[in-house]
């Protein structure tokens, strides 16, 4: 599988099915509690996105989700966690089946997160920028009693110019380095890169969170790039001007949302290395996984509290984990 086109710039495709899934369904898809299945990789970051919002407005029992392999082929995800490699409220073995049933001989990314509508099989929507808000917005008669206000209307033009400029050079920025065709693309992107993850420094030197004083939508989307740099996107991709744990502030404020819950409990280590080294075998070819970092650092402290800040403004921390949707313990630093 190729990612890498010699002398090209790396350009993500971006066309997703943009159906959203409503409070007065407009789309012809109702928010209905039960009725869609939420479809992820630990391994992926813009999973992860949904993973950890949904843990954090409590909606776990509204929206299920199935959890993919973290490797897949040119096909598409597969279930291969599940007992005979069947998602079993699907039944389905590859996450392709779910997007051919919406749009047959379908040709753009089979990508997650996915959700599915149950009776029909159907993928509604990938636009995974858009699942999250609409977790916010849509869903909130099913979020739990004290969930957070990620997206509160008073800062969402704030979190959204800080959004875009972290996806552009962040976010999307170690891809564009790690899949860049030439020298001049890559370094081009690891410039755009560094620069931003300087800017970020600075601005959270004083500030506990990305905008305001309490976790929202954006300290999500610039985490689950974070969590992912040492062990990922320094060695594999090159951007290798320094590791986040050796970025002070950065690494402080990575720490602090990791050991917030919903936040590290939701990260899988193992199936994030497994899948950039195993997958990118244009960029690997070898297929040998890193045994390494050391996951440890990830809870020493980080004297972030200090800032003040509430992570959860006026509520309360969700509950922990279910033990069916567990990160398995030897897969995370959080598990003794």
């Amino acid at each position: 599988m190729s990612y890498v086109h010699p002398g090209e710039e790396y350009s993500r495709d971006s066309r997703y099915l943009t159906t959203r899934i409503t409070a007065d369904g407009r789309d012809g898809f109702p928010v209905e509690p039960g009725r869609y299945r939420l479809v992820v990789s630990r391994a992926c970051p813009w999973a992860s996105r949904a993973v950890i919002v949904r843990r954090l407005l409590g909606l776990e029992k509204a929206l299920p989700m199935a959890i993919a392999g973290p490797t897949h082929d040119e096909r598409s995800w597969t279930f291969d966690l599940d007992p005979d490699g069947r998602d079993p409220v699907l039944g389905i073995e590859r996450l392709q089946e779910a997007y051919f049933a919406r749009e047959p001989g379908y040709d753009r990314g089979i990508t997650v997160p996915a959700i599915v509508d149950v009776p029909t099989g159907k993928v509604v929507t990938n636009d995974f920028p858009q699942i999250t808000i609409d977790m916010s917005l849509e869903w909130r008669p099913y979020h739990r009693d004290g969930a957070p206000e990620l997206y509160p209307p008073a800062l969402r033009s704030e979190i959204d110019a800080v959004n875009q400029v972290v996806y552009k050079d962040v976010n999307n920025g170690v891809y564009r380095a790690g899949f860049a065709g030439s020298q001049e693309s890559y370094r081009e992107a690891y410039g755009r890169l560094f620069a931003r993850l300087d800017w970020l420094s600075e601005r959270l030197e004083r500030s506990r969170y990305l905008v305001g004083d309490t976790l929202t939508e954006a300290d999500v989307r610039l985490f689950t790039t974070l969590v992912r740099f040492d062990a990922v996107y320094h060695g594999h991709f090159k951007c290798n001007r320094q590791k986040l744990s050796e970025m002070p502030v950065l690494w402080a404020y990575a720490r602090d949302l990791f050991q917030t819950p919903g936040f590290g409990d939701t990260v899988d280590f193992d199936h994030i290395k497994r899948h950039y080294y195993l997958v990118h075998e244009d960029i690997n070819p070898t297929r040998i996984v890193p045994v390494g970092p050391d996951l440890s650092g990830w809870l020493e402290p980080h004297g972030r509290a200090a800032l003040g800040g509430r992570p959860f403004g006026e509520g309360t921390p969700p509950q922990p984990v279910s033990p069916e949707e567990a990160v398995p313990a030897r897969h995370t630093p959080l598990t003794p």
